[in-house]
């Protein structure tokens, strides 16, 4: 999905010209829908939910007996060694496939992801983006990469080496909080061009713009 119209690309875009016209720096930014389908994590929890209920049947059989003789025959009856393997290989099926089931639902599949493996992916995405869409491509080495993801809900900034050479990690929490203080507002443009702005006047202190800087990196929003 877009998550931005035409009027928040220009406005991303018009931060972006505005930033480099100050700075021989060049800015990309991605907005990423989401960085990863956390197709593993979802298994793990359909594995670990799987092995639990054939763990508790196997300690507390009796009350699961009880209530498929019930349910199905009426009648209690004597379970052979091979029945009640069968029991546990299906109750485990069950469980694997409708927790897999249940995933399906977003919200509920990001809500089950621990927040470490989220940021761990995202960061992965943004170094992934970086090197395809700016490490190398200016002549100084000079990009930077600011990267949102929206289901992850979590940014990123990613230097290229004469930037992290003279301009700590660190330098860019105060970029990175002002944007997301404006997209938890759900004002997704405006907090991206306030980062870029952000952005822009670290590059400007430290490369500033000289008389004969080319524009070497678009300045257009890159959805993916």
């Amino acid at each position: 999905m877009a998550w931005l119209d035409d009027a928040g690309h220009a406005a991303v875009s018009a931060a972006v010209t505005e930033a480099e016209s100050a700075t021989s720096g060049e800015i990309v930014t991605v907005l990423a829908e989401q960085s990863d389908g956390y197709t593993d994590v979802a298994l793990l929890w359909a594995i670990a939910a799987a092995f639990t209920a054939m763990s508790v049947f196997a300690v507390f059989p009796e009350p699961f007996l009880d209530l498929w003789d019930s349910a199905f025959t009426g009648w209690g009856h004597e379970w052979t060694a091979g029945e009640l393997a069968s029991m546990v290989i299906a109750l485990g099926l069950v469980k694997f496939l409708g927790i897999l089931l249940v995933q399906q639902w977003q919200p509920l599949k990001f809500a089950l992801i621990p927040g470490p493996v989220k940021a761990f992916r995202v960061r992965d995405q943004a170094v992934r983006q970086f090197k395809v869409g700016a490490q190398g491509r200016t002549a100084a080495h000079t990009g930077v990469l600011i990267y949102l993801s929206m289901r992850e809900r979590r940014a990123e900034i990613v230097a290229d080496e004469s930037i992290a050479a003279k301009v700590s990690a660190e330098v860019w929490g105060e970029a990175m909080g002002d944007m997301l203080a404006e997209i938890r507002q759900g004002r997704i443009a405006e907090g991206l061009a306030v980062g870029v702005r952000d952005v822009g006047h670290v590059l400007a202190e430290h490369f500033p713009r000289g008389s004969e800087d080319d524009n070497e990196l678009p300045d257009r929003l890159i959805e993916v």
